[in-house]
């Protein structure tokens, strides 16, 4: 019986777990941290063998193979021992990913993946059976277990994508490239980019590779790297033969001689990032051969993603708008570029080696106010505080809302967009957002 050690007792552990016994593999899960309540019951009816608050080297290194939960960075001192014992290392994706034949969309970038996997998903599923999976939802492994979908649609970070070997979506897609995570990549941007696009590198020509043409770094790798699959990328400024482009207020998408257009005008989604979103995912949909009205339909009934641009309520008509889910600063850029009004913007956290400057313009023009809410707020304060003639430190989530309630007059956006993670006061970005519409309802 081949023996299979997971790190890490999460969503994807716990997933990887009941399909690894499932598969006929002796499974052991273990989890330096205390494994949540809900994960434990569900090892315990399983009879799963695993062990938290610590890791026994001795029960982890019989194993003959390893899948590691996406948060444990390569430099710990026991990946390294795994490696050095010759034990292959796989992310829940690889290991997933082998015991289906779904047809599977695989969604990876710096920012807009969520969006994007969350609107392909909800455009196919009008006529498909899709599962949505990875880093959203419930996990890949466990849905293979349960549902076995026909379709998934899988939003991939760059750390699953450093433990694939095999896997091979039939779609990939790369919504875009800036630095981000570069803490994990030894703060070298070139490691972070050849992580991201090993989303393609067992591609064939029979798969498809959807990307954004009007992001340098994407069209130089391509410019010095060989890709066996078809490309179909989308641009806003340039008209594209094959694949999407933007004009007139209009997605034009072309396949194979067949030609869809879209309207914009009616679509729920606001700015230019979310117009690429679109592009992307409708790409998809025509792939899979899905009606042009429904894509249509779809796209003007799609709600959005919590914790991204999600307009949470209006006080004195004040706009406060949570999106906490930009934890580096490209995304804030999309979100400041969005906004339409003076902003009070709330912004900080742990900074994974962020530079500001690309922000500068936006904080001329739109910011009246910054809330600094971090532990540490120096560079921030370093950054912007010659921009803007209010910058205030908090402590608290409550507190950096009182704060912007105090500044804010009527016609003025509150907005949340840290441009850091947020594991220095929160447990992740949805902690932050939740916290963010609880202290605004206690207003």
């Amino acid at each position: 019986m081949k023996r299979l050690v997971i790190l890490g007792g999460g969503e994807s552990g716990v997933g990887t777990a009941l399909l690894g016994k499932e598969k006929g593999y002796e499974v052991f899960v273990s989890d330096k941290g205390k494994i949540k309540k809900k994960y434990k019951n569900v090892l315990l009816n399983n009879e799963i063998e695993f062990e938290d608050e610590q890791h026994t080297v001795s029960e982890i290194l019989n194993a003959d193979i390893v899948m590691k939960s996406p948060g444990i960075p390569d430099k710990v001192a026991l990946i390294k021992q795994i490696r050095e014992a010759g034990i292959k290392i796989v992310s829940e994706i690889e290991f997933a990913s082998k015991y289906t034949d779904a047809t599977l969309i695989a969604i990876t970038g710096s920012n807009g993946k969520t969006t994007t996997a969350t609107l392909t998903h909800h455009l196919l599923k009008q006529e498909l059976e899709v599962g949505l999976a990875g880093n959203i939802g419930d996990s890949f492994a466990k849905q293979i277990l349960e549902e076995d979908y026909r379709n998934y649609v899988l939003e991939i970070s760059s750390f699953q994508l450093d433990d694939i070997y095999e896997f091979q979506p039939k779609v990939a897609i790369l919504t875009n490239i800036t630095p981000d995570h570069l803490d994990r990549y030894d703060y070298k941007f070139e490691n972070y980019i050849a992580s991201k696009f090993r989303i393609i590198e067992n591609q064939t020509k029979d798969d498809y590779f959807i990307y954004d043409a009007d992001d340098e770094v994407i069209t130089t790798w391509l410019q010095n790297n060989q890709i066996q699959s078809k490309k179909l990328p989308f641009s806003l400024t340039q008209v594209i033969e094959e694949g999407a482009y933007y004009k007139d207020k209009k997605i034009i998408i072309t396949i194979d001689n067949n030609q869809t257009i879209m309207p914009t005008e009616n679509i729920t989604l606001e700015g230019k990032h979310n117009i690429k979103n679109a592009m992307a995912a409708s790409t998809v949909a025509h792939l899979l051969k899905i009606r042009k009205q429904t894509i249509r339909e779809s796209l003007e009934n799609f709600q959005g993603v919590e914790h991204r641009l999600e307009h949470v309520l209006k006080i004195n008509k004040v706009q406060y708008i949570n999106d906490s889910k930009a934890t580096n600063v490209n995304a804030t850029y999309f979100a400041l570029e969005s906004m339409n009004a003076p902003t009070v913007w709330i912004v900080g956290g742990v900074d994974k080696g962020n530079d500001y400057r690309e922000l500068f313009q936006f904080v001329n023009e739109k910011v009246k106010a910054i809330i600094c809410l971090g532990v540490d707020n120096k560079k921030l304060i370093e950054a912007f505080g010659n921009l803007v003639d209010v910058v205030v430190e908090t402590q608290s989530m409550n507190e950096a809302v009182k704060v912007a309630y105090k500044i804010a007059y009527a016609g003025d956006n509150v907005l949340l967009s840290p441009a850091c993670a947020s594991f220095d006061l929160f447990d992740n970005y949805e902690d932050r957002g939740r916290q963010f519409k609880k202290a605004i309802r206690n207003l």
